[in-house]
């Protein structure tokens, strides 16, 4: 679509609004030279001729317009247009007498001129409009000005010349979920709204979203056949032989009003990517790299001990409600009610779940809305949205947790257990996936012959310890091996046993239990001098103080 093409769309939108007068004066603004920006105190909005119209007015011709409508558009990186268009309506008259004086000003100076020889010059076509933090219309017939707030010992700007803006209506170019437009756009949106008062900007749905909201994204979950996510989870690169994908869809799906899951299990067994893959599934979408503005992924930080970190809070030093990511799906699924979003809450067990989940977990259980803070009026948020006091979970909300073993992470309570359904995925097909990731990429094909027995056989010895690895390790340790190879034509023996070490072997703790895994570990890595010595001294540590540990 061209840019006229937008611009007369956006015209048209706006005139069919039932606020917008059948006579008003619709003022386009849209050329290069003439494009808004941000200025000291407020915003220029843009430049108009209106020397007949002043003219007419001044000599007593022309009717006083009761409408003003100025259609105006300011372009962000890399490729966002936000089509404003303001109008005054209360306080036309304002308007009318203020290019009345205007024109009269102009009328005397061309009179200075001829007097003493000089130029003269055209009246009023020129006029500069301006937004001022006041939210008023200001404009003058001068030079561009660089702000509207009159320093010390600065003249006020011109009362007669100062206008109530009535409302600014504004749309977003390229179409796309909300959550995903340019952080600059919507702060400019926020920005229209610190002006003139929020309660006065209103968004117009000029464009069809067809391109982030395609006909598969508003589908739900529940309606697509398990077959056919299987299937495209499959194509996504994601290997899961045992029944994963048919256990999450259902439960995911078995309830209407509650669609909350935790995936369990060692590190790197693909609990992520099963939810990042499924995601995409559900949404059509065929490569990991194509973005989904549907999917929104919270990585839990060990500081959490409150609501703030998925459902934001007000910062008095900016006046904004900052949105953190978990608040913006929510706002998108309530504006995008046909389509489901899908929020991953990665290694939710990195804090206390119950101590930053609980107002969450209420609310999905009870149907009782999100308290978000308690003003009387809705907040600007970080992301120029106007944030209410309280937000009801909606249905297609779709939440996945991931949870970690170790001993880096915290105990999970019976509370939120009790209140999702959790998969175990410690199950690993080691062999399995190598083949699959091979068949993929045949330039890995010599990289796993080099080192898939020495990975299997460490693989399930540690696994019977519950010091399993999973994919991710895997995968890491045959593309290591690949780059060696190509890059430094290096012995591949001698890089398998490098990988033992840095990737494998590291992971090592325990007691005199795990003995027998230090001497396992050994016949198995025969051949290997680097793992050899490795052990040996993991072997010592056991022997002199009863228990060993490869980070130490």
């Amino acid at each position: 679509m061209s840019a006229g093409t937008r611009q007369q769309q956006f015209e048209q939108a706006v005139s069919a609004r039932p606020e917008i007068r059948p006579g008003a004066r619709v003022a386009r603004n849209f050329g290069f030279s003439n494009s808004a920006r941000v200025i000291e105190g407020g915003l220029f909005a843009c430049t108009n001729n209106l020397e007949a119209y002043s003219a007419g007015l001044a000599a007593g011709r022309t009717a006083p317009l009761e409408q003003f409508i100025f259609l105006c558009v300011l372009t962000f990186p890399p490729q966002d247009e936000v089509y404003f268009a303001i109008t005054v309506t209360s306080e036309s008259d304002r308007v009318n007498r203020g290019l009345i004086k205007l024109f009269h000003e102009g009328e005397k100076r061309n009179a200075e001129a001829a007097i003493s020889g000089a130029k003269q010059g055209k009246i009023s076509n020129n006029v500069k409009f301006y937004i001022t933090e006041s939210g008023n219309l200001f404009f003058h017939n001068y030079e561009f000005m660089e702000s509207v707030r009159p320093g010390p010992g600065d003249a006020p700007l011109d009362p007669d010349c100062l206008a109530r803006i009535d409302s600014i209506l504004f749309s977003i170019w390229p179409p796309a979920a909300s959550a995903r437009r340019s952080l600059l756009a919507r702060e400019f949106v926020g920005y229209l709204g610190s002006l003139i008062g929020r309660e006065k900007v209103h968004e117009l749905r000029v464009w069809q979203d067809t391109a982030a909201v395609s006909p598969a994204m508003q589908r739900m979950p529940v309606t697509i056949p398990v077959e056919e996510i299987e299937s495209a989870v499959k194509a996504l690169g994601g290997h899961y032989p045992g029944g994963e994908v048919r256990r999450y869809h259902a439960a995911l799906n078995f309830l209407q009003h509650k669609h909350f899951v935790i995936l369990a299990g060692l590190s790197g067994t693909g609990k992520t990517q099963l939810a990042l893959k499924y995601t995409r599934a559900v949404h059509g979408l065929t490569s990991n790299k194509s973005p989904d503005p549907f999917l929104f992924v919270c990585p839990v930080r060990p500081e959490w001990t409150d609501p703030t970190g998925l459902t934001g809070y007000y910062d008095v030093l900016s006046n904004r409600y900052v949105v953190p990511p978990f608040l913006e799906a929510v706002l998108l699924a309530t504006a995008h009610r046909d389509s489901p979003v899908f929020v991953v809450l990665d290694e939710m067990n990195l804090a206390r779940v119950e101590y930053y989940f609980s107002d969450v977990l209420s609310c999905i259980e009870t149907g009782e809305a999100l308290q978000l803070h308690s003003s009387g009026v809705p907040l600007e948020g970080s992301t120029g949205t106007s944030i209410p006091a309280e937000l009801t979970l909606p249905p297609n909300l779709y939440i996945t947790g991931t949870i970690n073993i170790d001993e880096t992470t915290s105990p999970v309570s019976d509370k939120v257990l009790d209140r999702a359904h959790v998969i175990d995925m410690s199950a690993v097909d080691l062999a399995g996936f190598l083949a699959e990731l091979e068949s993929r990429d045949q330039s890995l094909t010599a990289a796993r012959t080099a080192c898939e027995s020495h990975l299997l056989a460490a693989h399930k010895l540690m696994a019977t310890h519950g010091l399993g690895f999973g994919y991710r390790v895997a995968e890491e340790v045959v593309r290591y091996h690949m780059f060696s190879a190509q890059h430094f034509n290096a012995d591949p023996a001698g890089v398998t046993d490098d990988l033992m070490v840095q990737k494998i072997l590291v992971k090592l703790r325990g007691a005199e239990r795990q003995r027998s895994l230090l001497t396992g570990l050994a016949k198995a890595l025969a051949g290997l001098p680097r793992s050899q010595a490795f052990l040996n001294k993991l072997i010592n540590d056991l022997d002199e103080f009863g228990s060993f540990q490869a980070s130490r």
